[in-house]
């Protein structure tokens, strides 16, 4: 399907997630907060600084709808 995003994707994570986030009109820090993180972390992981943790994933997953299982493809991949 054209437009679907898969995990094996040769698109940086954090790339995606910027996207995500930006596209419903929220910062990274409204991003942070959703998840319950610090800012800082939050911009680690969009920068491909910080790993991409289960938890993480799921925070994710709880707050943007895309699964976490998704998340932790595209960041193995």
């Amino acid at each position: 399907m054209p437009g679907r995003l898969t995990a094996n994707a040769n698109i940086p994570p954090g790339d995606i997630l910027q996207e995500e986030f930006q596209a419903r009109s929220m910062t990274q820090q409204e991003l942070a907060t959703a998840m319950g993180r610090p800012a800082q972390a939050v911009n680690e992981i969009i920068h491909g600084r910080k790993v991409w943790t289960a938890r993480a994933a799921v925070e994710l997953e709880q707050v943007l709808g895309i699964s976490a299982e998704l998340w932790l493809r595209l960041e193995a991949s």
